[in-house]
């Protein structure tokens, strides 16, 4: 009874420090291109069409936050909430389904659904109500709405969204821009098919385009493509360190070099990225 206490105590310190944490967040626009904007938040970038023909919202954030966002999109522009669209399941994107599904319908790969489904009845979230298995275009308020899956990449059921006619290209977790990727090993996400998503959006997006990553700042294909140039880096190092017999612990200690120490970060560091490197490409 005393240890089920002390668990019971050490989850609502977790919790309410959460809450705190929560409390001072500030849900901040900023424009993309065209109708399209950013909102930064807490947890992954949400992406906003705003016409005068209503909104279209792109991940939600976690559901502390939930207000804060409609309250940011209505600054943007006062109309109602048209279509909502998760680019994975993570709860970092999913969490406010519950307070914005009463408002609009969920958009999502058929992997996102099932996953959700999945989680424990204190994680669950509302579900996506229109699923597909490749891709959907969605036309909108003068918008092409393009929605396409990359499969295996930071899970099994990522979507990019690309407005084309704004030109902006929301990644999801497809795009860590302020250092190392996040891949969800146990969830259906691989190391090689994340750099192939990758590559797959470089060679069709244009070279003006405006990018809205999962995790960092507004920016640019350049970007991008160093990032996808520090993955490809990156397995094909560990992989010939793997063929050369090399342990986990001697790659970590070898490390990725000099040019990409300024990489890590708070979530993800070079032994994090390194370890998960290891584990996919040993498998």
């Amino acid at each position: 009874m005393k240890k089920l206490s002390i668990l019971v105590l050490l989850s609502l310190f977790s919790y309410i420090t959460v809450a705190q944490d929560f409390n001072n967040v500030k849900i901040t626009p900023i424009k993309a291109a065209g109708n399209v904007y950013m909102l930064k938040g807490a947890g992954g970038n949400i992406g906003v069409l705003a016409s005068d023909n209503g909104l279209v919202l792109i991940d939600d954030q976690f559901a502390p936050l939930a207000e804060r966002i409609e309250a940011a999109m209505k600054t943007i522009k006062d109309k109602p909430l048209k279509y909502i669209i998760n680019t994975h399941f993570h709860g970092d994107h999913t969490g406010s389904n519950n307070f914005f599904s009463e408002k609009a319908p969920i958009y999502a790969h058929q992997n996102v659904r099932a996953r959700l489904m999945d989680k424990e009845p204190a994680e669950q979230v509302a579900l996506p109500v229109v699923t597909y298995q490749q891709s959907m275009t969605i036309y909108f308020a003068n918008e092409e709405i393009q929605l396409t899956h990359y499969a295996h990449g930071h899970t099994d059921g990522d979507t990019a969204v690309y407005f084309k006619k704004a030109n902006v290209l929301h990644t999801g977790d497809l795009f860590f821009e302020l250092g190392f990727p996040y891949i969800d090993l146990k969830h259906g996400g691989s190391v090689k098919g994340y750099l192939a998503a990758v590559e797959k959006m470089l060679a069709i997006i244009p070279d003006d385009v405006v990018i809205i990553p999962g995790h960092g700042k507004l920016t640019d294909k350049k970007r991008y493509q160093a990032f996808a140039k520090m993955i490809a880096f990156s397995i094909k190092h560990v992989t010939e360190l793997l063929q050369q017999g090399k342990s986990e612990q001697a790659i970590i200690k070898l490390g990725l070099g000099d040019k990409y120490k300024s990489w890590s970060w708070q979530f993800i560091n070079e032994e994090k990225w390194l370890k998960t490197l290891v584990k996919d490409l040993k498998s």
